[in-house]
């Protein structure tokens, strides 16, 4: 085959400059992709920018409100799978946009740890009791999967969740709690206090035999009888030993005192969409209870935010999830608008293409999707994100993600979203071996090391802020 293109090539080189003029270009294209299996050296990466980014305006037209009264949250929800669940992207583009427009909070947060399973370096979670948890890459049968992406509930209601926030820069003044149905179920303490309680016990008397004392001399002194003595310490015989130790039975009690640790509720507000506590002053470290009302406990996520103007980041992300997974679980949708988006990112394929979707079928659950959105009312702008370059088996180009790619540009105008092309960026079909020897991506072949999110992180938030300087001198696209 290469053989025939490159003979095509000379042929027509012999021919009129006329000729030449007309077709050499598209043939030599042809010879840099065939090229660019080989070699990393011919992959062309385009201009790092939004298409279809009028799409953006609502939002871009708040963002600029906000600027410029500095009051209010500009709130931006990226939806993902496993490229999304650890934060490395996210945490990047949050840090980049917080440092232009202002930190308006950390946004939403998960205990991913109780459930077993990865999250992000910014907080941690600890708890004395064992949760049970399900993800929405499983079968709906009836479990409180949520916003998440991963239910977590329990029965116990002895339980404490010790959230930490890990990362000085957010500290919260307000905490937000997602449950099913918005359900009274959690309290939440930021200290304890020590409880002590009196109770009479029995008393405890010893006497260690010295030499030359027989057990008869031993029971007179505790007015005991020999049988009471040898019964309390499972003595056969009336034979003891110097050195030893005898309990004496005794009638008598005595006064103990026992103390407990118990955490003291801070009194929690609600509003339709979530219970929320407030406090005057910056907290990094508070407890989730259990409501002394309520029977059984089930947690779909956490918001922290602060009293400041400016962007919250939150980012959702599911390993091995796929946009059906999210389609499936009517929850996910009725909670999404408590986190009330004004952007809405969508990083969602990679698992699809490894499931060998078709194309269309693809885009008829991004397009439900959507459709789910609208059905609850958000309307926020929405921005997809083509799915990263990656392998089949290690060495074969995953061509699912290039038709998906083509479709998500393809459709961004009718569908009145805007498209982030992190396919052609990365370097489209044959980019994987050139993004594996700059160190951005695993073993695999399908996940990306901590600095290759980290680069997505980066060039979506210079396409971001790009799009923006464009819609304020007026030339977006």
């Amino acid at each position: 085959m290469h053989k025939l293109k490159l003979f095509i090539i000379l042929l027509f080189l012999v021919v009129g400059t006329s000729m030449h003029a007309q077709v050499t270009d598209s043939i030599f294209v042809e010879i840099d992709t065939v090229a660019a299996i080989d070699t990393t050296e011919t992959i062309i990466i385009p201009d790092n920018h939004f298409h279809n980014t009028k799409a953006l305006k609502p939002f871009f037209e708040k963002l600029s409100l906000n600027q410029q009264q500095k009051s209010g949250k500009i709130n931006i929800v990226h939806i993902g799978d496993s490229h999304i669940q650890a934060d490395l992207m996210t945490n990047v583009i949050r840090k980049k946009l917080q440092s232009e427009f202002g930190n308006g909070g950390r946004g939403f947060i998960f205990p991913y740890s109780l459930a077993k399973t990865n999250g992000s370096y910014n907080e941690r979670f600890s708890s004395n009791r064992t949760w049970e948890s399900y993800r929405n890459i499983y079968p709906a049968i009836g479990n409180p999967v949520g916003l998440s992406g991963i239910g977590l509930w329990t029965k116990a209601k002895d339980f404490a969740i010790e959230i930490n926030v890990k990362d000085s820069s957010y500290g919260f003044n307000t905490i937000k709690i997602i449950t099913p149905k918005n359900k009274d179920m959690f309290d939440v303490a930021t200290a304890s206090k020590t409880i002590v309680m009196e109770s009479s016990v029995p008393k405890k008397i010893t006497h260690k035999i010295k030499k030359g004392e027989a057990i008869s001399i031993i029971a007179e002194k505790y007015n005991i009888s020999i049988a009471q003595l040898k019964k309390a310490n499972n003595l056969k015989s009336n034979n003891i030993r110097a050195g030893k130790t005898l309990k004496i039975p005794t009638n008598e009690m005595q006064q103990k005192s026992i103390a407990r640790s118990e955490f003291i509720p801070l009194d929690i507000q609600a509003n339709q969409l979530t219970h929320y506590y407030t406090s005057e002053t910056s907290l990094s470290k508070i407890y989730l209870i259990p409501d002394s009302q309520a029977s059984e406990f089930a947690l779909n996520g956490l918001v922290l935010e602060n009293n400041n103007p400016g962007v919250i980041y939150s980012s959702i992300g599911v390993n091995g999830a796929k946009f059906s997974d999210y389609n499936k679980y009517p929850l996910f949708f009725e909670q999404l608008k408590a986190l009330q988006p004004d952007l809405i990112v969508l990083s969602l394929g990679t698992n699809e293409t490894f499931d060998k979707t078709v194309s269309s079928e693809y885009m008829v659950q991004l397009n439900q999707f959507l459709e789910n959105l609208k059905a609850q009312n958000i309307n926020a702008s929405v921005l997809v994100s083509t799915l990263p370059p990656s392998l089949f088996k290690r060495k074969f180009p995953n061509t699912f993600a290039a038709d998906y790619s083509e479709n998500i540009l393809k459709s961004a105008e009718e569908k009145g979203f805007a498209v982030w092309d992190l396919y052609s960026q990365f370097g489209g079909l044959y980019g994987v071996e050139r993004n594996a020897a700059r160190g951005l991506m695993s073993r695999d072949r399908v996940h990306y090391s901590k600095a290759g999110y980290e680069k997505q992180g980066n060039l979506l938030s210079e396409a971001f802020l790009k799009a923006y300087t464009n819609f304020k001198s007026g030339t977006e696209n």
